[in-house]
C-alpha cells in the first residue's frame, strides 16, 4: 500500500466535502483567470487604435499620445498585462475615456440598479413558477384535462421563445402608452419597477414552471408518494412535504442558470426601459467607444455568472449529498 493510499484511507468523514471544495475552488480560479485574460485581449484585439477611435478623428497627435501613455497602452504587452491585473487586485478598473471618471464609481453607481431587476425578476419567476407548475402537475396526472395540458404547454414555449426586450416593448405598447398603468422608462419609483421586472421574468418563469411539472409528475408517481397516500396523509401535505422538495433539484440547478441568463438580459431590458444600470452602460459605453467602462462591465457580467453557477452548485450538494457534484 502506497503513502497516498494509506492516507486516503485516514481521511475524515468530511473528506468529500473536502475535495468539493478543492475542485470547485480550482475550476472557479481557472475560469477567472480566463474571464480576466479575455477581458484585457479585447481592446488589444479592436482593429487600429482603441485611444484615436474613442476620441475621434478630430483629436490632436498630441492628446492621442497622452492618453495612450496615461493609459498605459505603450508599454509592453507582457508589462501591460501584469499592471493590469494588480490593478483589479486593487480594485481599479481604469479611469474612463468619456467622463474621465473612475470605472469602479461608474460601475458603482450602476450596478445596484441592474441587481435590483434582476434579483427581483428571479423572485417572481420563482414565485409564479412553483406554483402553477405543482398545480399543473396535480391537475393533469394521470392523463387527467388534456385541454388544460395543451394550454399550458403551449403557452409556456411560445412566452419562453420571445426574447425579453420583445416582451419588453409589448408591456411598453400595452400598459404603458395606451393604458398608461406603469412608467415607461427611468427609475422613478416602486412603479417604474413593474414592467422591467415582469419583462424579464416572463421567460424564465414560463421555463421553470415547465420543468417543475414535469419533476413534479415524476416524483407523483414514485413508491414514497403512494406509501405516503396510503397513510391517508392530506394531499396538501404529501404535495408540500413529500413531493416537491424532491422536485426542486433540477429546478434549482436552471434556476441558476437562468438567473445568469437574467443578468445578461438587462443589457436590453434596460434600453428598452431607459434604466439607470449596466446594461444601459455597457451599450453606452461601445457607441462611444470607452473600452476601459466596456472592459470593467464585462468583467462584472462574467464574475457575476460564474459566482451564480458557483452558488447553484453548493446549494445542490448541501440539498443532495449523493449528488454526483461531491461523488466525481
Amino acid at each position: 500500500m502506497t503513502t497516498v493510499d494509506a492516507a486516503a484511507r485516514r481521511l475524515p468523514a468530511e473528506a468529500p466535502w473536502v475535495r468539493f471544495a478543492l475542485r470547485r475552488a480550482g475550476r472557479l480560479l481557472v475560469s477567472v483567470w480566463v474571464l480576466l485574460t479575455a477581458a484585457f485581449g479585447m481592446i488589444h484585439l479592436i482593429p487600429g487604435d482603441p485611444v484615436r477611435a474613442a476620441l475621434g478623428p478630430t483629436a490632436s497627435p498630441e492628446l492621442v499620445r497622452a492618453r495612450r501613455s496615461a493609459l498605459g497602452l505603450d508599454d509592453p504587452l507582457w508589462q501591460q498585462y501584469l499592471h493590469y491585473l494588480g490593478n483589479l487586485s486593487g480594485g481599479r478598473f481604469g479611469v474612463s475615456m468619456s467622463s474621465g471618471l473612475p470605472v469602479s464609481k461608474v460601475i458603482g453607481d450602476r450596478l445596484p440598479a441592474t441587481l435590483e431587476i434582476a434579483g427581483y425578476a428571479f423572485l417572481l419567476a420563482l414565485a409564479v413558477a412553483i406554483p402553477v407548475g405543482v398545480g399543473m402537475a396535480v391537475l393533469t396526472r394521470g392523463g387527467r384535462h388534456r385541454h388544460a395540458e395543451l394550454a399550458f404547454t403551449t403557452t409556456s414555449v411560445v412566452l419562453a421563445a420571445i426574447p425579453e426586450f420583445l416582451i419588453a416593448v409589448a408591456l411598453v405598447f400595452v400598459f404603458g402608452v395606451s393604458l398608461g398603468w406603469a412608467p415607461v422608462a427611468g427609475r422613478s419609483g416602486p412603479g417604474s419597477y413593474v414592467l422591467p421586472v415582469v419583462a424579464l421574468a416572463a421567460g424564465p418563469a414560463a421555463v421553470l414552471a415547465r420543468l417543475v411539472r414535469v419533476e413534479m409528475l415524476a416524483v407523483l408517481r414514485a413508491d414514497y408518494i403512494r406509501t405516503a397516500r396510503a397513510k391517508r396523509l392530506p394531499s396538501w401535505l404529501v404535495y408540500l412535504r413529500h413531493a416537491l422538495p424532491n422536485a426542486l433539484t433540477s429546478t434549482l440547478t436552471l434556476g441558476g442558470l437562468l438567473l445568469s441568463a437574467m443578468v445578461a438580459g438587462t443589457v436590453l431590458v434596460e434600453n428598452v426601459f431607459a434604466w439607470p444600470g449596466l446594461g444601459s452602460t455597457i451599450v453606452q459605453s461601445i457607441l462611444a467607444k470607452d473600452y476601459p467602462v466596456v472592459q470593467g462591465v464585462v468583467l462584472v457580467y462574467g464574475l457575476g455568472v460564474l459566482l451564480v453557477n458557483l452558488a447553484v452548485d453548493v446549494a445542490l450538494a448541501l440539498l443532495d449529498p449523493r449528488s454526483t457534484i461531491r461523488e466525481s
